[in-house]
């Protein structure tokens, strides 16, 4: 009896087993393809600027433009070349030495697993960056995920935020979908193989719905989608960091919300009316509220990217900044 119930069970069995062997070889074929994916993306979109080390981790910058100095940092998901695509850099050039560096992690900048990067440890290292440049003071632009590094820097006493330009930011703690449906792969060990597997052809899929809610209520520009690199923003690596960034964002915005009442340098806050990201009334019109004497501009029928829809606008707003600056240490 039990002879003849072992071989029943075998023959059950052997299908699922089969279908396990071949599931993992599928999923071990997969990786193998999206790490060269990821190296061909790489030498599609080599670094266009300049590389510093700090403490063993290679940050990658760009510079351009003469003048006051101006750092910029990007959002969750985008690199340096997303300030040259919506045509902001340009515009800064004109006027500023412009600096505007890869967050950890993203486009060419390294991101190691033994750091926790929240925006604190974003800001410390730029800030180190920066210093090896030989800048200890500057003006800061960030948007979306790069203002909660911007202010950080803006709090950080080791470096000199001359003034703070806040583009469409989260700085409040909040419900989000997004935190619970795409933090998987920051988890180590099930993350991980997610990255190397699922998650690249995952995000191809998902990025034309995902583009065009972050340009909602415009539609998404024809340059941004002939010039986004989304075959380096799908790369396992960058997945990684974009998940971690996910996922610290409500804790990261409910550690700092207290101190932004501290931050004394001149703040200029931008946001879209129609921003589907982050809530206007609960992020930008709020923290305009808590740090004494910002300024607020909404600009209407605008959504998460302004800075594609108000380039222009955005530069100049930046100049009359550093304009009241000068005017101000000249007295």
């Amino acid at each position: 009896m039990r002879s003849i119930t072992a071989r029943r069970f075998a023959r059950r069995l052997s299908p699922l087993g089969a279908a396990a062997i071949a599931g993992v070889a599928g999923l071990a074929s997969l990786a193998v393809l999206n790490a060269r994916a990821a190296r061909r993306a790489e030498q599609r979109h080599p670094p266009e600027g300049r590389f510093i080390d700090v403490d063993g981790v290679a940050v990658h910058y760009i510079e351009a433009g003469e003048g006051p100095t101006l750092v910029l940092l990007h959002g969750n998901g985008a690199d340096v070349s997303d300030f040259a695509t919506s045509g902001l850099l340009e515009r800064l050039t004109r006027r500023f030495r412009v600096i505007a560096l890869d967050r950890p992690g993203f486009g060419h900048s390294e991101r190691p697993r033994a750091t926790l990067w929240t925006p604190t440890a974003q800001a410390a290292l730029i800030r180190d960056a920066l210093g090896r440049i030989g800048i200890t003071e500057a003006l800061v632009l960030g948007h979306s995920w790069g203002c909660m590094v911007a202010a950080a820097l803006a709090l950080d006493p080791g470096f000199r935020t001359r003034g703070l330009v806040l583009l469409a930011g989260y700085y409040f703690p909040t419900a989000r979908a997004d935190v619970v449906f795409l933090s998987g792969p920051a988890i180590p060990g099930v993350g991980d193989a997610m990255r190397y597997t699922l998650s690249p052809p995952l995000a191809r899929l998902i990025a034309p719905k995902l583009f065009k809610r972050i340009f909602e209520p415009r539609p998404v520009p024809r340059r941004f989608r002939h010039r986004f690199p989304l075959d380096m923003a799908v790369r396992p690596s960058q997945i990684r960091a974009s998940a971690e960034d996910t996922a610290f964002m409500i804790p990261a915005a409910a550690a700092v919300q207290h101190r932004y009442r501290e931050i004394a340098c001149p703040t200029l806050i931008m946001t879209g009316s129609g921003d589907r990201i982050v809530e206007p009334e609960r992020q930008s019109m709020r923290l305009h509220d808590a740090i004494p004497g910002s300024t607020l501009e909404v600009f209407p029928r605008t959504g998460h990217m302004l800075h594609y829809a108000h380039a222009a606008r955005i530069g100049a707003a930046v100049e009359e900044l550093a304009d009241g600056l000068s005017v101000g240490e000249g007295r």
